[in-house]
């Protein structure tokens, strides 16, 4: 916590936006150690807002689709009311929250299944799976968006220049669909752009079958009209923001 107060003290450093990309992510361990995930998650939160306040600096905040419980059946709203399920769930609400009490100019961003060509996440995985195992069993009873890390970065700036553009924001790419519809995406993206040498099998399974210590939502498809109105964007579609990062894993690092 100490590092969030020393940013605003660094004589080189002077903003006049902050976006906060930091979490705790790890949703299953955040079960079994729920202070490390408050700290990161709803703490750090508190605390950039009230530096941002005294400041008057803006703050941009990225949140997750994990505060609803995911029992909608329909794409859910900036307005509707949040319900984690989980400890991870519910320490990136408490951060939403005291973001909102900051008293800072702050927009805060929902995403949900996050990817990019760099890290740890599910293309990446999946990826490295179908080369090594050749065949991978995916859940298909939790639908949501992929969201390109890329995209969302477009969003976060965007909403950094904007000061008028205040609250919540829900932002993904185009497209509800399965973990399982996800993977074969990947697959079939992966296959035609070379990234695969040979076809791997992908089979269905349901959440039951891949048991996890914490319960994820089954529905967390998000929506996003209103920023797309506000900001006077359009949401890409799920397939061509995958096809746009696999094409980045066909060439050398460090290339353009």
């Amino acid at each position: 916590m100490v590092g969030v107060g020393r940013l605003f003290h660094a004589d080189e450093i002077n903003p006049h936006v902050v976006i906060n990309t930091a979490a705790y992510t790890a949703v299953d361990a955040a079960e079994d150690d729920p202070e490390s995930a408050d700290a990161v998650n709803a703490n750090a939160p508190a605390m950039l807002g009230a530096l941002c306040a005294q400041r008057g600096l803006r703050l941009v905040h990225i949140s997750t689709d994990f505060v609803f419980d995911g029992c909608a059946h329909r794409p859910y709203v900036p307005a509707a009311d949040p319900a984690p399920l989980g400890v991870y769930g519910a320490s990136k609400w408490r951060g939403e929250q005291a973001v909102f009490a900051s008293g800072a100019s702050h927009a805060v961003v929902r995403t949900s299944w996050v990817y990019s060509p760099d890290g740890r996440n599910f293309v990446l995985t999946m990826l490295r799976l179908m080369r090594e195992q050749g065949t991978v069993r995916v859940v298909n009873d939790q639908i949501g968006s992929p969201t390109s890390a890329r995209g969302l970065a477009e969003i976060c700036w965007l909403l950094a220049l904007n000061g008028d553009a205040g609250g919540v924001f829900h932002w993904s790419d185009n497209g509800a669909i399965s973990w399982y519809d996800f993977a074969c995406g990947i697959h079939e993206e992966a296959l035609a752009l070379g990234l695969l040498s040979t076809p791997a099998k992908i089979e269905p399974i349901s959440t039951d079958a891949f048991p996890t210590k914490a319960q994820r939502p089954t529905y967390s498809v998000l929506d996003c009209r209103d920023t797309c109105s506000v900001l006077h964007v359009t949401q890409q579609p799920w397939r061509d923001a995958l096809r746009d990062m696999l094409r980045s894993q066909q060439r050398p690092r460090g290339t353009v």
